[in-house]
């Protein structure tokens, strides 16, 4: 069974990057979480050939999956998966939203996700990402009131996008 661990620090060289991920935030406070059916999640995905940036990899990521475009991202940290074998990271950043466009379907799937909006800290209850996903969750709560200066309390019920 992998182990997950937490890291607010820079990828270390040579510790591969296999997924980058987003929490996306509306001006008024909320978290843009993915729905796929049942699945909630965070938009992101695996870099392409010849993507090395994490933002740009955020970037497209964000269109093709909810549609939507991001101001400039924050990097919160990454979470190591260790199978015992080949260790890897998956990159957590977060960012403001500028624009919604209609949704579309995904290239890569077909399937057109749903954007369900939701107080930052229902975040980890939703993900249910264990330890690590409530450590990620506070990081981007902690961005959203501290770096994009986001309110903190007396947010909107949740809704869709």
């Amino acid at each position: 069974m992998p182990k997950f661990t937490w890291h607010t620090s820079a990828v270390p060289e040579g510790l591969p990057v296999r997924q980058v991920y987003g929490f996306l935030f509306v001006p008024d406070g909320r978290l843009l979480i993915r729905l796929d059916g049942n699945k909630h999640s965070l938009p992101g995905g695996r870099p392409e050939p010849g993507e090395a940036e994490y933002v740009d990899i955020l970037r497209r990521e964000t269109m093709e999956e909810v549609t939507v475009d991001i101001g400039e991202p924050h990097y919160l940290g990454y979470q190591c998966v260790d199978d015992g074998i080949s260790p890897y990271a998956q990159v957590r950043m977060a960012a403001l939203i500028t624009t919604v466009h209609p949704s579309e379907p995904d290239p890569d799937s077909g399937r057109i996700y749903r954007r369900l909006l939701v107080h930052p800290g229902k975040a980890g209850d939703l993900l249910a990402w264990g330890e690590t996903g409530y450590q990620q969750a506070t990081a981007a709560a902690d961005a959203a009131v501290n770096v994009f200066d986001l309110p903190c309390s007396g947010l909107p019920e949740t809704g869709y996008l």
